[in-house]
């Protein structure tokens, strides 16, 4: 990664306010989540806004002009519409149009799964790569649902992956399991809202329980496998960059693997709340703006989500703007 780049949406969201069409305590959903605050998109900070200013950040923190771009790659599950793609819009809004551009769909793992795509498609000889996560969660999310509302909000975060003179990010180790593919759903489907099939809000609806027991089982011996194959440990690492579900759920993955006290763990969730692919970018950028990690050190990436999809790798923190 050669510069990475972040969107936080000017309006900040406190529990109070959730917890307003919430049958909860504001106390309850900090206790449960760790989320004090979330940021929420306004009418104007539109999943291709938010992409694009994050990606320009990304793009001058890189050095690389944007004409000399070889793919956008744009990881959401809140698109605004199936078409055009959102990728094509932000290749638009940064000048970026002298190479392909494309949505990937993997949910919360949407940027480590575009990391490993970008990586490879340098590799492939085709210059630098735009990676942008973006989200607007709040489209999806219904607000008054006790089990998703208090837990997302919006932003972006966009990296360039570029060629280097020495490996800067690790062998991926990422899977797919469909067979669990309705701890996390939209529900109802467009097409069976559209034909008045359900007449609730297509929205996502989660199985938390369930959703945090297999996340903090199934994710520490696969980000134990990243490390394996970096030929790293945890004692080595200068960062541990999660994707931002929920602060028990890294309490729990920090445990599992034994990370040490020295080691920087990103947190911000606390502020920004779950941002699905935008999640990992912004917490990067959050570790490396904070003081707490520096350029050139080395983190663990881990992302995991609806689908359900995870991926997790090894990288070499890149500036920040």
């Amino acid at each position: 990664m050669l510069g990475l780049g972040a969107y936080r949406p000017r309006r900040a969201v406190t529990n109070d306010e959730v917890c307003a069409h919430l049958d909860v305590d504001p106390d309850w959903v900090l206790a449960r989540s760790g989320i004090r605050t979330r940021r929420f998109a306004g009418p104007d900070e539109t999943v291709v806004a938010m992409g694009a200013s994050a990606a320009r950040d990304a793009l001058a923190a890189a050095g690389v002009d944007p004409a000399d771009v070889g793919a956008v790659l744009v990881a959401t599950m809140s698109a605004d519409a199936a078409s055009p793609q959102v990728a094509t819009r932000v290749a638009h809004e940064v000048g970026a149009v002298h190479g392909a551009a494309m949505d990937l769909g993997a949910a919360c793992a949407g940027f480590c799964y575009a990391l490993e795509v970008a990586g490879a498609l340098v590799g492939a000889g085709h210059g630098a790569v735009l990676v942008v996560g973006v989200e607007r969660m709040t489209d999806i999310v219904e607000p008054t649902d006790r089990s998703t509302a208090f837990l997302f909000g919006d932003g972006a975060g966009a990296a360039v992956v570029g060629p280097s003179g020495t490996p800067g990010i690790g062998t991926v180790a990422w899977g797919a399991d469909g067979s669990q593919a309705d701890l996390i759903v939209q529900s109802p489907s467009f097409v069976e809202h559209a034909r008045g099939l359900d007449d609730r809000m297509p929205a996502l609806r989660m199985q938390g329980p369930a959703v945090f027991r297999w996340a903090t089982t199934r994710m520490p011996p696969l980000a134990q496998q990243a490390l394996v194959r970096a030929g790293t440990k945890a004692e080595q690492l200068d960062a541990f960059v999660p994707h931002q579900a929920n602060a028990r759920i890294t309490d729990g993955i920090v445990r599992a693997l034994g990370v040490p006290e020295h080691v920087a763990v990103a947190r911000d969730v606390e502020t920004a709340g779950n941002t699905s692919a935008a999640s990992v970018p912004l917490a990067m950028h959050a570790l490396l703006t904070s003081g707490a990690s520096r350029p050139g050190d080395q983190a663990l990436l881990l992302g995991f989500g609806a689908g359900l999809t995870f991926a997790s790798q090894v990288a070499t923190l890149p500036p920040a703007v």
